[in-house]
């Protein structure tokens, strides 16, 4: 049985004054554009604010969004983009800038950061034009649709992908989206929701993926395992063939969606991927986890899902089911907190938050949706106000540890000092002894304020006095004790050390992050 999901007016924001017919992008007061907040994986890594704290701008055409990148400051400075008809190639067009790096055919986000593009009014739609996130952090897109967005055929646009991401992207929430197709590759179409070439730190949340081939794929290949960090939550996958989604590698956090009419394949974990796949709805559907097309294993932890007319194939050659009786071969560890429905109530919460225009309505684990505070009406911060200031426990910004190197001064046997900087909570650097250093290191000369240490499950408390040293001179920078966010003068250095000069047992550090400030 197919259930379809009605989309609707989103009535509940107010009614503001548009731009002229061109588009011309016109400074609004600063709008609530994420209440309640990124959830999941985007919420590590220093987390994911998109444009907050910046100009609120409005936007009737692509050229206007494109405008509003590029009239910024820099390309990093915070923007709100608010989004409302329909954006398509007749009305979007390439825009030069210092801040931006634009196209014709597309919504491009390439070299950039700091960006919320959010639907308002009576909605955003992007007609057969996708959204591509390239060399880009800190993006926020909520509350828009995107559909039949073509790689062959007329017109064609982002490869194919309504939403697709590559190349460094770092910490990505897309909230309350509608991605649909009208048919399959034979169609036209590729992918509704990809990433590739070192995607991490991605949320998709309470979006609603239908009636195309290809639901999504982490990994391009079977040799493109750089990606990962993904998580995927309260999201209807409807009349989808396969990839819901594809792992290549990497590891993504699966649960309470809604999967319905899957054809041919789902959930595929394969090529070393690791999935927790918790508290989903699987109806009508055929082989919706396990490792296909591919003798490369993946691998799954399960629990409290629910199989609802779900048919499984035999187990043969590179067609692996997980089914008729998924059980778990793996392990996998969720570094953030999270509120889990329970299974059975999955499709009615599902079809009351799934989507744009559905009020940006949520979950709170107790089967019944919630209008989040602030809502979408509340007027929020000017746009003079500054950018609130990150949580202790949460700096803002990009970790500049991911991709840089490392050494110390000694690591104990089963460690590595890149384990401090591969955003894995779950592996970590020990010293030899109860004392020791660890650096970050970059190429050439890098700007830090802050780092942030974090210490491995089990052993939160552990360390005791530190130092925070600039290895090119040797200057001390800051001193104290006990883990977590270090702040300390701006500083311009090639590599930054860690010295553990005492401890109260084993100090096991899982991250060394740093940020500019």
């Amino acid at each position: 049985m197919r259930r379809a999901v009605a989309l609707r007016l989103y009535a509940g924001l107010a009614t503001m004054a548009l731009a002229t017919a061109t588009g011309v992008v016109l400074t609004m007061p600063a709008a609530s554009a994420a209440p309640g907040g990124p959830t999941g994986y985007a919420t590590q890594n220093g987390g994911t604010t998109g444009g907050a704290g910046g100009q609120t701008v409005r936007a009737t055409t692509g050229t206007a969004i494109h405008q509003a990148l590029c009239g910024r400051a820099s390309s990093s400075t915070p923007i709100t983009i608010q989004v409302e008809g329909t954006i398509n190639h007749g009305n979007t067009s390439k825009v030069s800038g210092d801040s931006c790096n634009t196209d014709d055919d597309r919504i491009e986000l390439k070299q950039i950061s700091n960006v919320t593009i959010v639907g308002v009014g009576s909605g955003a739609v992007f007609d057969q034009l996708g959204i591509h996130i390239r060399e880009a952090s800190n993006i926020i897109i909520q509350n828009v649709t995107v559909k039949n967005v073509k790689k062959s055929g007329s017109p064609t646009s982002n490869g194919g992908d309504a939403i697709g991401m590559e190349s460094g992207v770092r910490n990505v929430w897309v909230d309350h989206v509608t991605l649909e197709a009208s048919g399959g590759e034979s169609e036209g179409f590729d992918g509704l929701f990809d990433m590739k070439d070192d995607t991490r730190y991605v949320t998709l949340s309470y979006s609603v993926l239908r009636n195309s081939g290809r639901g999504g794929l982490v990994g391009s290949s079977e040799s493109d395992r750089s990606n990962g960090f993904i998580t995927y939550h309260h999201n209807l996958y409807e009349n989808i063939d396969s990839r819901t989604p594809l792992l290549r590698g990497g590891t993504a956090h699966i649960y309470n969606n809604h999967y319905v009419g899957i054809s041919k394949s789902g959930i595929n974990s394969r090529a070393g991927a690791r999935a927790k796949v918790d508290n989903n709805y699987f109806e009508d559907s055929k082989d919706v986890l396990g490792t296909f097309y591919t003798d490369e294993a993946g691998y799954w932890q399960v629990g409290g899902n629910i199989f609802d007319n779900v048919t499984w194939s035999s187990r043969s050659g590179d067609n692996n089911p997980a089914g008729p009786n998924p059980q778990s071969n793996t392990t996998v560890g969720i570094p953030y907190s999270y509120d889990l429905d329970g299974a059975d109530c999955v499709p009615g919460v599902v079809s009351q938050t799934a989507g744009a225009g559905k009020g940006l309505k949520v979950s709170d684990g107790s089967c019944s949706p919630q209008t989040p505070d602030p809502t979408p009406t509340d007027p929020g911060p000017t746009p003079t106000d500054p950018t609130p200031t990150p949580t202790p426990s949460q700096p803002g910004g990009t970790n500049l540890s991911i991709g840089a190197g490392s050494d110390g001064s000694g690591k104990a046997s089963g460690t590595s000092y890149g384990n401090v900087r591969d955003g894995d909570m779950s592996t970590y650097w020990s010293p030899t002894g109860s004392t020791g250093s660890i650096s970050i290191k970059w190429g050439s000369a890098t700007t830090v304020s802050k780092i942030n240490i974090r210490e491995a499950a089990g052993s939160e408390g552990n360390i005791g006095s530190w130092r925070v040293v600039d290895h090119d001179t040797g200057a001390v920078l800051t001193s104290g004790s006990g883990a977590g966010v270090i702040t300390f003068p701006q500083t311009s250095l090639r590599k930054i050390t860690f010295e553990i000069t005492g401890s109260s047992g084993t100090p096991r550090v899982a991250e060394f992050e740093t940020y500019a400030g």
